[in-house]
């Protein structure tokens, strides 16, 4: 594993890029058929948004040891 990994600019992204993927996750979920709040299936909805966090942190740990080195992508260069 690289340096980079122990860094907090990569922990940073790492978590906006996990808080991204659990938000669009919850709101596929929700959908638009939803008439009120009362009526979505919270349990659902937060277990797929978890899940989605987790596949997010496991892919910018791995996304950590290639790529551009001041983010948690797979990209090899800013620009």
């Amino acid at each position: 594993m690289q340096r980079r990994l122990l860094t907090g600019l990569f922990w940073m992204d790492a978590g906006e890029r996990m808080v991204r993927a659990s938000a669009s996750s919850a709101l596929a979920t929700i959908g638009a058929d939803q008439i009120g709040i009362l009526d979505v299936a919270w349990s659902g909805v937060a277990s797929l948004a978890g899940l989605a966090a987790v596949v997010s942190l496991l892919t910018s740990v791995v996304a950590g040891t290639t790529g551009d080195p001041t983010t948690a992508g797979f990209t090899t260069a800013s620009q």
